[in-house]
């Protein structure tokens, strides 16, 4: 299939996932489909609260779906049949919050994974991380701690950590969202340079909308819990880009039209609050 010329191709076809709390049911995610194609930045926003994170974990690998199928490269992750996809280095995840472990040096958080799984030996694990680290501008601090560099520079370990593993899918759930302006400029320049050394397939859930578009080759807008499909936008417009990319007339047109979509769903989540304390 035309999907398979790159791996990490996503197929995500009337996935719904309820939870049970207290024997109430709440729809998080209700009959959505995405098809995702390898080697494709793909950029999820909407409501807060919508279920963008339980459709990520649902890839992942960390809960079940109740209803629907999500497979990768053609092979079932989880259906019917097999309510919960195993956890694999096939996807990696990077969160919202840090989760480098602070009594470790970035190269050994890095060499932490291919050691662990035993995909490499310890010296070849140390020595790849930091050729890693290294192409990812961070050689002169492979031997600090999280605590001793900054968010970005943390951030940036986190995601060498996840792709030391050779994975088809990056998943990251909003992981500049507590960053200024300028550092989260520099994340994503070191993000898309990340992209074209790698063509990995990226799952990017965010709220920024500008982010969305300069990121992705399609947003996917989904709507206010529980979360389906709204619309996708196409970014057509060429790589590299830069940030004189975001003062062009074909991007503010784009950021116009995300803009119009995510509004009417965040009013709508908005209204279903109000409703909810009334």
């Amino acid at each position: 299939m035309e999907m398979l010329e790159r791996p990490g191709a996503l197929s995500i076809k009337n996935v719904t996932k309820v939870y049970d709390p207290e024997g109430v049911n709440v729809k998080a995610v209700d009959n959505c489909s995405m098809e995702i194609e390898g080697g494709e930045v793909c950029m999820i926003v909407g409501p807060s609260g919508c279920g963008k994170t339980t459709l990520l974990n649902a890839i992942a690998g960390f809960h079940s779906i109740t209803e629907g199928s999500i497979h990768l490269d053609n092979e079932l992750l989880c259906g019917p049949e097999k309510p919960i996809a195993p956890q694999g280095a096939d996807r990696m995840v990077v969160f919202q919050h840090g989760a480098l472990f602070p009594w470790k040096t970035l190269q050994e958080n890095v060499a932490y994974g291919p050691t662990v799984q035993k995909t490499l030996g310890a010296k070849e694990a140390m020595n790849k991380a930091g050729d890693m680290l290294a192409e990812a501008g961070l050689g002169n601090f492979v031997t600090r701690y999280p605590g001793e560099v900054s968010s970005g520079m943390a951030r940036r370990a986190e995601i060498v950590r996840a792709l030391i593993n050779d994975p088809k899918v990056l998943l990251l759930d909003e992981p500049y969202r507590a960053m200024d302006a300028l550092t989260k400029q520099i994340m994503h320049e070191a993000l898309l340079e990340t992209y074209d050394r790698t063509g990995v397939t990226i799952f990017f859930i965010t709220h920024d909308l500008e982010e969305a578009i300069f990121l992705g080759d399609k947003v996917h807008i989904v709507t206010t819990r529980p979360c389906q499909l709204k619309k996708t936008v196409e970014v057509k417009i060429p790589r590299p880009r830069s940030y004189e990319t975001q003062s062009s007339e074909g991007f503010r047109k784009l950021l116009v039209e995300v803009n119009e979509a995510v509004h009417e769903e965040a009013v709508k989540a908005f209204q279903a609050g109000e409703r909810e304390l009334a």
